[in-house]
């Protein structure tokens, strides 16, 4: 049997919803990472948090069992002091509004790190803080004003939180953007420097992204140009990937990460008929039929792809019946909350 991992160096790996979800582990998360490295398939792990170092975020994936290194660990902090190096001398001033895990990444790229506008830096960079200061946002308005490079690590408006959704990264960023002319260079998903950083440190050619979320994940893949999985155990569900625009549409479709090691999911065309396995959508216009049977999660999912491809193709007019046509999956369906969200 062909995996889909077959024909790809590497497996890169969105976290909260594909991995884990809050504390726990996602039960399909371990075992099939585990054989992935049997195989000899090089992992790594990217975030937009920026305010956990790597070395926690490592720790807390070998609690669920998931065995990993610091260095398997891609942050945004770590993309944005990479972006600062591109643009900046060794020993500028640098503004840092986050914790002291982005404050680290900064000072080992040879930084020095400032507080306050009055310092005069010639760059602001900010990440998630969640003491930060109404005057800290200030100080860091008004050196963006007088000239600084302005840096986001990501500009996620929300993240999860044990009472519901907090305000992210991108809710502070707005607070700065308010009072300055144009927008921060943003590091993390869906923008190319996290992306190429993790490409850079893993040391890989042909990786496959996995992600629950089109407008971070499925759209950072594009971004560089490289495969991408969609998983259904986390923030997006079939309603919106009939919805993704181009830039947002996965390569592959699969119920979690363990489609890595199944084949890959096929949506062929004749021209008359769309087909994935069993499940076919044919005619055009208003005669465009889903025709599908539905025995297990497997079919339910071929069905959802083969849907999601013809509607790509030439859109229904009607997707809502057709969504109830396609109905729940067999089992547990999956949670398909779209609002924008932040690895906590």
């Amino acid at each position: 049997m062909t995996a889909l991992i077959d024909a790809h160096d590497a497996a890169l790996f969105d976290l909260d919803g594909v991995v884990y979800l809050g504390p726990d582990a996602i039960p399909a998360a371990a075992p099939t990472i585990a054989a992935l490295s049997d195989r000899g398939v090089r992992c790594g792990y990217v975030t937009n948090n920026a305010s956990r170092p790597p070395a926690v975020v490592a720790h807390h994936l070998n609690e669920l069992g998931i065995a990993c290194a610091a260095e398997d660990i891609v942050t945004s902090a770590q993309a944005a002091a990479r972006l600062l190096t591109d643009r900046l001398r060794p020993g500028s001033r640098v503004m840092v509004v986050g914790t002291d895990a982005l404050v680290s990444e900064v000072a080992a790229k040879g930084f020095v790190v400032v507080d306050k506008a009055a310092d005069e830096p010639e760059a602001v960079v900010q990440g998630l803080h969640p003491g930060v200061t109404w005057s800290v946002l200030v100080d860091a308005a008004i050196a963006v004003q007088r000239g600084a490079l302005w840096v986001a690590t990501n500009t996620d408006s929300t993240k999860p939180g044990d009472r519901g959704l907090e305000p992210g990264n991108g809710a502070a960023v707005a607070v700065v953007r308010t009072s300055v002319q144009g927008d921060p260079l943003v590091a993390g998903k869906p923008y190319a420097p996290l992306m190429e950083e993790t490409m850079t440190r893993i040391g890989c050619r042909q990786p496959i992204f996995v992600g629950d979320r089109l407008d971070t994940d499925i759209a950072g893949a594009h971004t560089i140009g490289i495969a991408s999985l969609l998983v259904l155990t986390g923030a997006h569900g079939p309603a919106d990937l009939l919805a993704a625009p181009p830039e947002q549409r996965p390569t592959h479709l699969g119920w979690d990460v363990s489609a890595l090691l199944e084949p890959a999911r096929e949506a062929v065309t004749d021209g008359a008929a769309w087909r994935c396995g069993e499940q076919r959508v044919s005619g055009s216009g208003a005669a465009r039929q889903l025709h599908t049977s539905i025995s297990d999660r497997a079919r339910w999912l071929d069905a959802l792809w083969v849907l999601s491809n013809a509607h790509w193709d030439e859109p229904f007019d009607d997707t809502a019946a057709l969504l109830d046509q396609l109905g729940a999956p067999p089992s547990t369906t999956p949670p398909t909350t779209t609002q924008p969200t932040e690895e906590p």
